[in-house]
């Protein structure tokens, strides 16, 4: 896609003295060094802002609680701001594409997450421009190479050793792939769920491997959510009345158990890896369910929505109407939760129990 080559900075003794300086700083005041992002449009900072792609969401209202419109597919913070805040950073991850993500700046991060982007590469071609997971370890493979021509292999093995490194990745293999309307029906009678599922975790298992060998060492895997309860699969599937969408949900689920024990495995096999399993499906769940003793007053519609029963139909623009209060509903358009239910799931992931997040929390995983 064009998108695998990074900037070279050419004064890299400058940025060698910087980066040692900076390492010091970071290793006495902060627990967590650096955090890596990588998934769709869950946790897109703006990546798709600089790329030919359909997925965007550098527009109003998208960004009204942010301050503007920055990418972000939601009205404020994503989930990996808001943990990323919670753990002592000073600054978002910055996207990988942003021209200011240079230089020094990777030695605290960096984003790779594109909106439509998935585990499997024809994920999301709907689209067109998109960065799944394969290209976005490429463009990590890059940071990390920039990063070794600034402080040399020991000291960025020791910074990959410590850092976190997220992925939130799966949704758009069902919603934009196995399950988009124009080409399910023929998809689904080739392929059976079960195969689908197993092609995911084939894949994700090379993926996984993959930031492993490029040094990575505690990664949190965010597992698939209720699916069949957002805005945009409840308009689709009217039958259903008032209740989520069931066999969206089941292919989550089903593809969940594939993912727990493809985690497992993983952690069994590679030595010195902390690998998470966030179980975001459960803590999804018991919000939609209990959304009123979380302070929600809407846990079905879109708070920024132009059509359907749901507001589910067309996904948020300049001609949106806004609901007043984004506080009090759960999803912030068809298909994105809002900062209001960012704020619930990133609290159960950093502290949460194994119901939650396993066989540590976040908060645990940082200190291991």
């Amino acid at each position: 896609m064009g998108l695998l080559s990074h900037r070279k900075q050419n004064s890299r003794f400058l940025y060698q003295g910087l980066s040692i300086l900076l390492m010091a700083s970071i290793s006495i005041g902060s627990k967590l060094e650096a955090t890596f992002v990588f998934g769709d449009s869950l946790v897109d900072a703006g990546n798709n802002n600089y790329i030919l792609s359909l997925s965007k969401a550098n527009y109003i209202p998208n960004g009204i609680d942010y301050g503007k419109p920055t990418g972000r597919f939601t009205n404020g913070r994503t989930i990996v701001d808001i943990i990323g805040q919670e753990l002592g950073l000073q600054d978002s991850t910055p996207p990988y594409l942003a021209p200011t993500t240079v230089g020094s700046v990777v030695l605290r991060g960096a984003n790779y997450a594109s909106g439509g982007g998935g585990i499997l590469n024809h994920t999301g071609k709907i689209f067109g421009g998109r960065i799944n997971m394969d290209a976005q370890i490429d463009n990590f493979a890059n940071t990390r190479e920039d990063m070794i021509e600034m402080i040399g292999v020991s000291a960025v093995s020791d910074l990959l050793r410590k850092a976190l490194f997220s992925v939130t990745m799966g949704s758009n293999d069902f919603i934009n792939n196995y399950l988009t309307p124009v080409l399910s029906a023929a998809e689904q009678k080739l392929v059976s769920p079960e195969v689908f599922v197993g092609s995911m975790i084939a894949r994700f298992r090379l993926q996984l491997q993959r930031l492993y060998n490029l040094g990575a060492r505690k990664i949190v895997v965010v597992n698939v959510g209720p699916i069949g309860c957002i805005p945009f699969e409840r308009e689709l599937n009217p039958a259903e009345g008032e209740n989520c969408a069931s066999f969206p949900n089941e292919m989550a689920q089903l593809y969940n158990k594939e993912l727990r024990s493809l985690v497992e495995e993983l952690s069994g096999n590679l030595e010195g890896l902390h690998l998470v399993y966030a179980n975001v499906y459960n803590i999804v769940s018991d919000i939609l369910q209990n959304y009123i003793s979380f302070g929600f007053e809407n846990a079905n519609s879109s708070c920024c929505y132009r059509a359907g029963k749901f507001g589910g139909l067309i996904p948020c623009g300049p001609s949106s109407k806004v609901c007043f209060d984004r506080s009090k509903y759960v999803f912030w358009d068809p298909y994105h939760p809002s900062e209001a239910a960012n704020l619930v799931l990133a609290k159960r992931l950093l502290d949460g129990d194994s119901t939650d997040v396993s066989p540590m929390n976040i908060r645990q995983l940082v200190m291991a």
